[in-house]
């Protein structure tokens, strides 16, 4: 027998299966060929009136084992539409060990043997009063049916005061039209929960003229969940949130809003992860809670998840912590302080402290076994007592020589005679305070207990009612849009990053417009990609990377003197924003997290924000204050302005201009006009437009688009169709005084590999723009790949293109380091290629060499229209891909 972390454990063999009581602090303890913990505490063996008198529900699950190896088949929390045959729900009359259980969910499917009917049970959640219990469940296999003919997970209902069991939908067309999981309720009643059935982006996909489909997640594995809520009868289903990845895990806390575990992958940056955000029921009030900086918060463990998110008795969070694919199916139990903290270490303040502590310390994510065990879901009683209820399995091991399932110690855990043996979850009441277990459902070989819940009743959550937008925000609600403020873009993590100061950009003498460094907003929106079964095309569709998926533009904006801007948004889409220079390159690096705003809302941003720093960053109550107060006073002009735009205390500039002149709508093009310099005190700013009417190639945007902007137009550059044809493009040179024409040039009649009269010859600057697809990749232009891939300089040798080869320095050597010489008896240099750096990037246009040519006293200037310039730079910023709409791709 030996004690870890003050629980003591006993070691159970096959030869000591019978019931055995052990004197003075220690209980009965019974197992199948498996250790199971024991207690501690002296009235250990005395009844709980409270566990005892309330029903717990919780499921029982096989365990799947790889017929090869023998080994646990891991399970993945990144899909949660996995399915895991061989599982039931169970309810038992109290938490007595002793308890009967009932089989719930067997009752779904007549003729099903219980446990074995082939179907799965997950994500249990009790109703207000305790009586009720939501659950989601999938049907079985359907025997030799396409994968779209599959039984899709569902919304169940099970009121124990009844002994009842309903499907949340009835309609079994509308219950297949997704897949749904995680259900929760809401105060009034109705269900939040996650699915793929995306209803909202589906409508604005047929705008956009698409199929409706339910886009896949970033990493293009499994459609993405989002947040959707319904009536109790199943009815009035409407989507909240509006993610590119999944949305899981909704809880309602006692303030009314829902905390959920948010897949944060936009770019897929290096901190991609799940945490936690904050959304009201409605889906207004979107915002990042916490765990952004957070995921290697675990000792000896990265890349853990923040899941399924509960609230305690203290107003904290208890989450899961584990990455998302385990082949135990362990995690860390955590308790967290949300409302004070944004990270692990940091508050919302930004000062350090410790704002997450594991309910049991000592327990590793690390693949390594511990004596300690290993913890899986664990749930508050929620009674004031810090109680919970927990799926634990013993350390445990198996003897190489005899087969023989024995408990941890250390010498053994060091012996290489022992081998990790399978994990046996039973469930267990956990006193984490008192270092006590008391058993509640034993553990059994090759079954896993999980999700054990008190079906006990609690406060009713407070009631949010739904968002009202009155005035503007309301006429921008009908119209489709909500609203985008950002106090000032020159605001970085509450720095000023100004020379002057902010004040200073803000006054059109201290700062003329042309020395302004941000003039405009761009308004960027992911792609939602399709299933294979509605589009299959080829992954050479992204081009030159895949990072950004494919993305389009919802429009331009310019940005105010005091780098403020307020707009009007798409409303229900993903977007992501980019401060773009005064030729519509953007600054800085991409913004990463998708944002979204629901009809009417506005959402609020006092600047930028480093990806490379850990201060807080996207909670309104979180963060340094703002880098910019606004006007000083009210009723006058910003310094040296226009007098008709009169600011009131504290306003921005985007406020004035909104208040005054209605707030911003996003267009298709870069439109500058000096609407704020004091004519009678300083020079207009002058007045520029990069158009797409000014392309004398194809525009990105469709002709109904180029009449009138509306919320569903969308700006999307396909390299083939709009980047490719300038380069083919006639242009001349025209007398200005004549209006003769003096010469006809292309791109391609010098950056080609031949010249008129068909000869080959090195294209300039070693940049083929020919038409043709390149040998590498058919599925590409060549001048696409010439463009953006590394390649090998080349030189005209016997009227033939050939790579240049120069001496590298070194000789060839044989096995023992001697010079290998030929047969004059020479050393022999070893030839390399002479590399070529692409003139592009996908990181964006300011990365790119191409653009240094056509600036002025560069040996292209004027060559590219401004226009065509600008539709290079933001088609390089949003990635460089060869094609932004799927359905443009061929069908592979």
């Amino acid at each position: 027998m030996s004690s870890t972390t003050g629980f003591v454990t006993l070691e159970v063999t096959s030869s000591v299966l019978s019931a055995r009581y052990h004197r003075g602090r220690l209980l009965a303890c019974i197992g199948a060929l498996s250790l199971t913990g024991c207690l501690s505490g002296g009235d250990s063996q005395k009844a709980d009136p409270v566990v005892v008198e309330e029903p717990v529900a919780y499921i029982e699950r096989q365990l799947v084992f790889n017929e090869n190896t023998g080994s646990l088949v891991e399970d993945d929390l990144a899909n949660p539409a996995e399915f895991r045959p061989g599982a039931r729900l169970l309810l038992k009359s109290s938490a007595a060990a002793r308890s009967s259980a009932k089989d719930i969910s067997s009752a779904a499917f007549s003729g099903g043997t219980p446990g074995q009917g082939g179907y799965d049970v997950k994500d249990l959640h009790v109703s207000q009063d305790g009586n009720r219990l939501l659950f989601a469940l999938r049907a079985p296999e359907i025997e030799g049916a396409d994968d779209d003919e599959q039984p899709t997970w569902n919304i169940w209902e099970y009121d124990r005061t009844t002994a009842s069991l309903r499907r949340i939908i009835d309609s079994d067309v509308t219950a297949r039209a997704g897949q749904d999981v995680a259900p929760a309720y809401l105060p009034d009643g109705r269900i939040v929960f996650s699915s793929t059935r995306q209803r909202v982006s589906k409508a604005i996909l047929l705008d956009e003229g698409k199929p409706q489909y339910s886009g896949l997640d970033e990493e293009l594995d499994s459609p993405a969940f989002l947040l959707h809520v319904m009536d109790e009868d199943g009815r009035n289903i409407e989507q909240i949130t509006f993610n590119q990845s999944h949305d899981l895990d909704p809880v309602v806390i006692g303030d009314g809003t829902i905390i959920f575990s948010r897949w944060d992958n936009a770019g897929q940056t290096r901190n991609n992860g799940v945490n936690l955000y904050r959304v009201n029921p409605d889906g207004t009030g979107l915002s990042y809670l916490y765990g952004r900086h957070s995921h290697e918060s675990i000792l000896e463990a990265g890349d853990i998840q923040f899941l399924r998110p509960q609230t305690l008795d203290s107003g904290n969070l208890l989450v899961q912590l584990r990455p998302f694919e385990s082949d135990d199916y362990a995690s860390v139990l955590a308790e967290i302080d949300v409302e004070s903290f944004v990270e692990a270490n940091l508050r919302v303040d930004g000062t350090e402290a410790v704002g997450q502590r594991p309910l049991i310390p000592g327990i590793r994510l690390n693949g390594e076994l511990s004596l300690d065990g290993r913890y899986g879901f664990a749930s508050p009683l929620l009674d004031g007592s810090g109680r919970y209820l927990v799926s634990w399995t013993p350390c445990r091991l198996r003897e190489v020589t005899t087969d023989r399932i024995v408990n941890c110690t250390e010498d053994r855990l060091a012996s290489d005679q022992y081998r990790p043996a399978p994990p046996v979850y039973g469930l267990w009441l956990l006193d984490a305070a008192e270092s006590t277990r008391r058993p509640i459902v034993t553990a059994v070989e090759g079954v896993q207990f999980d999700e054990a819940l008190l079906m006990r009743s609690r406060p009713l959550e407070r009631f949010i009612p739904e968002a009202q937008f009155p005035g503007d925000a309301g006429a921008l609600a009908d119209d489709g849009y909500g609203i985008l403020h950002i106090r000032s873009v020159y605001d970085l993590d509450g720095t000023d990053t100004t020379p002057a100061g902010i004040a200073a950009m803000a006054n059109p003498v201290q700062t003329p417009p042309e020395q302004r460094p941000a003039r405009f907003l761009r308004l960027e929106k992911p792609v939602a990609i399709p299933d294979d079964d509605v589009w299959d095309f080829d992954n050479s569709a992204y081009g030159r990377s895949r990072g950004q998926l494919m993305r389009e533009i919802l429009g331009y904006v310019p940005v105010e003197p005091d780098g403020s801007v307020k707009v009007a948004v798409p409303a229900n889409v993903s977007f992501a924003i980019s401060v773009l220079d005064g030729q519509g390159r953007r600054l800085g690096p991409r913004h990463e997290n998708w944002l979204s705003v629901r009809p009417g809302e506005t959402r609020e941003c006092s600047g930028c924000h480093d990806p490379d720093s850990s201060a807080p960053h996207g909670r309104t109550d979180a963060g340094p204050a703002p880098a910019w107060a606004g006007a000083p006073t009210t009723g006058r002009p910003f310094p040296n302005t226009d007098p008709a735009l009169f600011a009131d205390m504290g306003e921005t500039m985007a406020e004035v201009y909104g208040r005054i002149n209605g707030i911003r709508r996003p267009l298709p093009d870069l439109v500058y006009e000096d609407e704020w310099t004091d004519p009678n005190v300083a020079p207009l700013g002058a007045s520029f437009a990069y158009a797409y009417g000014d392309l004398d190639t194809a525009p990105p945007i469709s002709g109904v688009c180029a009449g009138e902007w509306s919320p569903n137009c969308r700006i999307v550059i396909n390299y083939e169709q709009h980047i490719h044809p300038l380069w083919g493009k006639l242009r001349q040179e025209v007398d200005p005084v004549t209006m003769d024409v003096i010469s006809d040039s292309t791109c391609t009649g010098c950056h080609t590999t031949a010249d008129a009269a068909g000869a080959a010859q090195v294209p300039a600057g070693q940049l083929d723009l020919g038409d043709g697809p390149s040998p590498v990749e058919p599925l590409h232009f060549n001048s696409y790949r010439e463009l953006l891939y590394p390649d090998n300089e080349q030189e005209l040798m016997n009227g033939a293109l050939v790579d240049v080869l120069v001496d590298s320095g070194e000789v060839l050597r044989d096995e023992e380091g001697n010079p290998i010489l030929d047969a004059d008896g020479n050393e022999q240099p070893i030839m390399v290629t002479v590399p070529v750096r692409p003139s592009m990037s996908v990181n964006g246009a300011r990365f790119s060499r191409f653009f240094g040519v056509f600036a002025a006293g560069g040996s292209h200037e004027g060559f590219l229209k401004p226009s065509e310039l600008r539709l290079i730079s933001e088609w390089l910023d949003i990635g460089g891909q060869y094609y932004n709409n799927p359905f443009d791709a061929p069908e592979d």
